[in-house]
């Protein structure tokens, strides 16, 4: 018997039971439109992060506090690290070569409140070179100065996210703020920036002098009594420069830590290419555990593949009998079966990836909080998808296909 012919007969008998052809391929549809759907999301999300921190340049190296005693990834975040860092620390970096601008950076959640509106957002304290190093413009006003860190002075900067939900269309420039129940005054808006990052709008940052914030905000302090900072971004004129300038970074802060000898560092010089590297490795994982999840359902429809094969079997075993007595050999009623649940499979397949696309499309529209994923689905995981879907079918009909192929063709011809 020819190939075409089985896969005729097959699809044949596809159309021939609607409905338990249908129920069949559902286990498909879900396994490979979830695995399309949530590998897409992944790999979507490690575009989006990365999108984020080349935005923010490669070019800056991120100073943060380190606890020595613990190993591993978790010894990089400042969450788990004693405060170890400085206003000092960030001014003995000032005289680095090869370096644009250094600011230190003080970090927190906050609501800002004004006229009876509230809006969270990431408060940061810093100083006059934020705008350059983070890559912001002001829109209206002016930003912090010298002069204001040096005063602890009452100002805000605001994000054009905080400005549009506390002020509306009015001019925010001059009016008060209410934070933690002090006031500042407006001096100048951010202009839009777009993006985000774990869910935090970029355009919802209020920034304040990095002195007002220790003072009257959130203060905390060294081991040694000084008041501490979050983390030190340094800009370098060229990237080339990372490895001399992190050296240089290593051996001044060792010093001025009165580090010798043996000891740890109490601080980590990250690159951005390290970060970028570290989560293109954490949503890599993610991705494959997203697929492996997805892939549970694959399993689940391949049972029940097998399973509709097997009754087929056994609702045509006189069919199969009477093309035996015709000249049918084993291999051609082994091909028919076979052909008949990859077919199975490839429908389910197909119908899967439109559904997996669709989905996916549906969630890269979504702006979550100025946050849109960018989820697309690439050919790499359409073609895995099908083939394993395939694959799947063809595994799961090899056993109700030998069994078809077994029979006695007199046997079979009796069997009622």
């Amino acid at each position: 018997m020819k190939l075409i012919e089985s896969l005729t007969i097959a699809i044949r008998s596809i159309f021939a039971n609607k409905l338990r052809s249908s129920l069949t391929m559902l286990g498909m549809i879900i396994g490979v439109g979830a695995v399309i759907t949530l590998m897409s999301v992944g790999r979507g999300a490690e575009a989006s992060i990365t999108e984020v921190y080349e935005e923010l340049g490669t070019n800056v190296l991120s100073v943060i506090p380190r606890s020595p005693e613990i190993s591993g990834g978790f010894a990089l975040s400042p969450v788990y690290a004693p405060p170890t860092l400085t206003m000092a620390d960030a001014k003995a970096l000032e005289r680095l070569r090869s370096v644009d601008a250094i600011i230190p950076i003080n970090e927190n959640f906050i609501t800002a409140t004004a006229a009876g509106e509230s809006k969270g957002g990431l408060l940061h304290g810093s100083t006059a070179e934020y705008l350059q190093v983070m890559n912001y413009t002001i829109a209206a006003g002016q930003f912090i100065t010298d002069r204001n860190v040096a005063g602890r002075d009452m100002v805000v900067v605001l994000g054009s996210g905080v400005a549009s939900a506390l002020f509306d269309s009015d001019d925010p420039i001059g009016q008060n703020i209410k934070m933690k129940k002090q006031r500042f005054t407006v001096i100048g808006v951010l202009e839009a920036k777009g993006g985000a990052m774990f869910g935090i709008s970029f355009d919802d940052i209020v920034i304040v002098p990095i002195t007002t914030y220790q003072a009257r905000l959130y203060p905390q302090q060294t081991a040694a009594g000084e008041d501490a900072v979050a983390s030190i971004s340094v800009q370098m004129t060229s990237i080339e420069f990372t490895d001399d300038v992190s050296a240089e970074i290593e051996d001044i802060l060792r010093r001025r830590h009165r580090l010798t000898g043996d000891d740890k560092n109490d601080f980590a010089v990250v690159s951005s290419e390290q970060i970028l590297e570290i989560v293109g490795q954490v949503t890599g994982v993610f991705s494959i555990f997203l697929g492996a999840i997805a892939s549970i359902s694959l399993l689940v429809g391949s049972i029940g593949i097998m399973n509709i094969m097997l009754v087929s079997v056994t609702e045509r075993t006189r069919e199969i009998g009477i093309r035996k007595a015709v000249g049918a050999k084993r291999r051609d009623i082994l091909l028919q079966f076979l052909l008949e649940a990859a077919t199975l499979s490839f429908l389910g397949g197909g119908i899967g990836i439109a559904g997996g696309w669709l989905v996916t499309f549906v969630i890269s529209q979504l702006d979550i909080g100025g946050f849109k994923l960018a989820a697309t689905v690439s050919p790499d995981i359409v073609i895995l998808a099908v083939s394993v879907s395939v694959f799947i079918g063809l595994v799961s009909g090899i056993y109700p296909a030998m069994r078809a192929a077994r029979l006695n063709p007199i046997d079979a011809l009796r069997y009622e």
